[in-house]
């Protein structure tokens, strides 16, 4: 019998073409959508989250989530804990309805490096501590539930995702579309650090982390190389062939986007420690590489 997979977000923009490369490694891709069937290379059939039997599955993936990048009503942020917190714990319970020898042999978990918080210039690997702040606290309940999975004789990882460049991604389409404009620019001082990551990359390390026998807990999902807000914003007008524009003052993000501002003041420096250790070879470990791709 083929390995089984289950995909949590297989319809987004990440799990998309991560079904496809499980199915590349001869995985049977089962997504997972409250929205039914998807047409989405690599899956062989669809599921709604209250019809999910991990029975006979090799690996969960569980990349569920609503978009954060909004304004944090408390309406938003029930959604926020729902979709995440509440999707994990969910499927943790339907795990351990099995018997132990039936249950799914790896969980890997969505996460964010918002859980470090603002840290400044401090150097952020899997063995630092957690942050304060909303997102922090939000990151480590995520964490915390896909966790619990470990007592029931489950690896459990959780990848800790930066901001992720790729055609079709939402952070990547919002901001070629604004420097292509010629309105482009830092955000408050530009000195925040902001962990990135080429999509090819994070789905390729994914596969890796799943294929390894030994990775388990965080794992930073991004690029060895972090870029100050500053540096991103002139690269990426460079790309496009555009100017850096005014910067956008602290206080007037905070007016349009609410509290969602904070996450783009702050600043973390993650390096992606454990994959680097762990063998893992980035093809776009500078911001220059993945830019010269994105736009080609």
């Amino acid at each position: 019998m083929g390995k089984r997979a289950v995909i949590y977000g297989a319809s987004g923009f990440i799990g998309g073409g991560l079904a496809s490369m499980l199915a590349g490694e001869g995985y049977e891709v089962t997504g997972v959508s409250r929205k039914g069937e998807g047409d989405v290379a690599g899956v062989s059939h669809w599921l709604k989250p209250g019809d999910v039997d991990f029975k006979g599955c090799d690996v969960v993936v569980n990349l569920a989530g609503a978009p954060i990048d909004q304004r944090w009503t408390d309406a938003k942020k029930k959604e926020f804990h729902e979709s995440r917190v509440g999707v994990t714990k969910d499927i943790v319970a339907r795990i351990s309805e099995l018997p132990e020898d039936e249950r799914p042999e790896l969980l890997l978990n969505g996460s964010a490096v918002g859980i470090y918080g603002d840290r400044g210039d401090e150097r952020l690997d899997e063995s630092t501590s957690r942050g304060a702040g909303y997102l922090a606290d939000l990151c480590a309940e995520w964490e915390a539930a896909a966790s619990k999975a470990e007592a029931l004789g489950v690896r459990v990882i959780m990848f800790r995702i930066g901001v992720v460049l790729g055609r079709g991604g939402s952070a990547y389409e919002k901001l070629q579309k604004v420097f292509k404009a010629g309105i482009g620019g830092r955000l408050g001082d530009g000195r925040q650090w902001m962990p990135w990551i080429h999509v090819d990359d994070l789905r390729s390390a994914m596969i890796f982390a799943i294929n390894s026998e030994t990775m388990f807990g965080p794992v930073n999902g991004t690029a060895p190389e972090p870029e100050r807000n500053a540096d991103l914003s002139r690269k990426l007008a460079k790309a496009v062939g555009r100017w850096v524009f005014l910067p956008v003052p602290g206080i007037a993000l905070k007016l349009v986007l609410g509290d969602f501002a904070s996450v783009l003041l702050a600043g973390q420096r993650a390096v992606p420690k454990k994959l680097e250790q762990a063998g893992f070879r980035f093809r776009f470990r500078k911001l220059e590489d993945a830019l010269d791709d994105l736009t080609a």
